[in-house]
């Protein structure tokens, strides 16, 4: 009993434990050893791609860049620009030399931004920026429903026509259907953070009133009774990141990783237990740190928490009030669920 109550005490010391982040780190960021004088930009790169090729932490790209006032969005680079590395007074400088040269007055030259590098591969996040939702509790409840199947059907798909309940008036004419998923609870406050709210299917309107029909033209699972309905938002392009370490000290914990994998890699999404309350916003940089747990030591008998490790960086592109979805940047062990993020 004893031994339990000892292995309690020192989980619950090390559960409120709180560490001192390097954030406020001044210092200029560091060289790869072997990093090119110039790069020529190339259809398919990354910023954070093209910046790993200079910096040991990409993520700090900004902060070599030199920005040139005769340029719109000068950390905006294209294809066909060439990057050249010097040192000024001591520190690292990238210079970007545009593929064109145009005549500055009397408007500054600028690029269609759709052209321009993406920050992160567009394909690892474009499904998650505007389909899958993280609810408030009880957040879908107003929301309209699939009610019945045409010809009685009980579950359907694939081009299965239904009716629908509780839909508000609108010309809208498409649909998401989304059914309540995980809920997201805090580790340690068990406070309530959120619920998601899985995207199943599309639906196009065919003939609307207090009770609806409607056609599904997408379906990734069955579509079921209760299932709910909310009007698709429109386009959105995908948006333009610039990676920083927040401004103030956040810690948290990786919540989960879409699809139920117990641990994950690169370019993989999850979702953290802080959001936009904690001043989290679309790119944000965190460190990603691995809880070693706790052992017993061999001479004095008692229990002590191993430090906790270095498991890679994050970046945030999307962000609800209590959590935000990332993607895993950087990867030097598998990353886990109740993994600890902090600022960098």
């Amino acid at each position: 009993m004893a031994y339990l109550l000892s292995l309690l005490r020192l989980l619950a010391v090390s559960l409120v434990t709180v560490s001192v982040s390097s954030w406020a780190d001044t210092t200029s960021p560091e060289l790869q050893p072997n990093h090119p004088r110039h790069y020529t930009v190339q259809k398919g790169d990354t910023l954070w791609g093209i910046a790993a090729r200079f910096l040991e932490d990409p993520w700090r790209w900004p902060e070599i860049w030199q920005r040139n006032p005769k340029v719109q969005n000068p950390h905006l680079i294209y294809p066909g620009d060439a990057l050249v590395m010097s040192i000024v007074d001591g520190a690292p400088e990238l210079k970007i030399l545009r593929r064109k040269v145009v005549k500055l007055s009397p408007a500054v030259y600028a690029e269609p931004i759709e052209t321009a590098i993406p920050t992160i591969p567009p394909n690892a996040i474009q499904a998650y920026l505007s389909s899958p939702l993280i609810i408030e509790e009880g957040g879908l409840d107003d929301a309209g429903y699939v009610a019945a199947g045409l010809d009685d059907k009980i579950t359907m798909g694939l081009y299965s026509q239904f009716y629908a309940r509780s839909l508000p008036e609108s010309d809208n004419k498409f649909y998401r259907i989304f059914r309540p998923g995980k809920v997201l609870v805090d580790p340690l406050t068990k406070e309530f953070l959120g619920q998601e709210a899985n995207h199943i299917g599309d639906a196009r309107m065919l003939t609307p009133g207090e009770t609806s029909k409607l056609e599904a033209v997408r379906a990734y699972s069955e579509i079921s009774f209760g299932d709910r309905l909310v009007a698709t938002p429109p386009d959105i392009g995908l948006p333009y990141f610039t990676p920083r370490a927040p401004e103030n000290d956040v810690r948290g914990f990786i919540l989960d990783a879409p699809g139920g994998v117990a641990e994950v890699g690169p370019l993989s999404v999850v979702v953290l237990s802080v959001g936009k309350r904690e001043n989290i916003e679309p790119g944000h940089v965190l460190r990603i740190l691995r809880d070693a747990g706790i052992q017993r030591d061999p001479v004095t008998r008692e229990f002590f928490k191993l430090p906790e490790e270095d498991s890679g960086l994050l970046m945030v592109f999307r962000s609800f009030d209590k959590v935000s979805y990332a993607l895993v940047m950087k990867a030097v062990r598998p990353i886990h669920v109740l993994d600890v993020v902090e600022t960098p």
